[in-house]
């Protein structure tokens, strides 16, 4: 159990410095600084009251790069260890398949939660300057359900590329994700009114697909509408680490018939 704790967290810390020495993951940190600092910043018409508007897209940017990193990071996880074969000296130390994947989904992991908090601190930085209030529970609320958020789409982007190319696999969740997160709330309303193989189709989706929604904090964030009860709280959280860990199961079944 201690060997393989211990090869896990190698296998994690190679996976974090690995995904940090790429130039892309720089190159997004600096435009988010470019483009998050002014915008959260902005005084539109000199109303200070419309700030939270711009707080608010400031947010949805956040989300959107939270998710191209996710699935960038997730959907070469593995494509690029086979591609360059480095996936059989890793496999020969030797450590399983379950605890190469497990690692270096914990090191994805990681660097997408790093990310996640350089963006966060840009934000309440900035909220902090104009004089609001960001370190409140609603805060580490919209914090916590945004990095399971995170853990999710890397979970989905590697189980996706174990099915499908890396393009058409982070093409499939670029869509799926936002499409949830704007629209999947409104999923039961478009049933009612739908009728026959339809309704049935749109139900089974609802009940089926990631809903990512749940894991949106940004309106109680900005409009100071407090956090939500403890009970919905950690629904939410179990929801995101059963539907994660699904879906590495799914990920380790399917990396385990895959011929090396």
């Amino acid at each position: 159990m201690k060997c393989s704790i211990r090869r896990i967290g190698a296998l994690v810390k190679l996976s974090l410095l690995e995904l940090w020495r790429r130039n892309d993951m720089f190159a997004l940190l600096v435009l988010s600084l470019v483009l998050l600092v002014p915008l959260s910043m902005a005084r539109p018409f000199g109303a200070s009251g419309a700030t939270r508007y711009f707080d608010e897209v400031a947010l949805l940017l956040v989300w959107g790069y939270s998710l191209f990193i996710a699935l960038g990071i997730g959907g070469r996880l593995f494509t690029s260890e086979f591609a360059n074969r480095t996936v059989y000296p890793l496999l020969a130390k030797p450590v399983s398949r379950g605890e190469l994947l497990v690692g270096k989904y914990l090191g994805a992991v990681a660097a997408s939660w790093s990310a996640l908090a350089f963006f966060y601190t840009l934000w309440a930085g900035s909220s902090l300057l104009r004089g609001g209030e960001c370190l409140t529970v609603c805060f580490f609320q919209a914090f916590i359900l945004h990095a399971l958020f995170a853990a999710l789409a890397v979970a989905a982007a590697v189980a996706g590329s174990f099915l499908l190319t890396p393009s058409a696999s982070t093409t499939l969740f670029a869509i799926l994700f936002p499409a949830m997160f704007f629209f999947g709330r409104h999923l039961p309303d478009y049933a009612e009114n739908v009728s026959g193989v339809l309704r049935w189709l749109v139900k089974t989706f609802y009940w089926v697909a990631p809903h990512v929604e749940f894991f949106d904090m940004r309106q109680r964030l900005v409009h100071g509408w407090g956090g939500v009860e403890t009970g919905v709280f950690l629904a939410v959280v179990g929801y995101g680490v059963v539907y994660s860990v699904v879906l590495l199961f799914l990920a380790h079944f399917l990396f385990k018939r895959k011929r090396l």
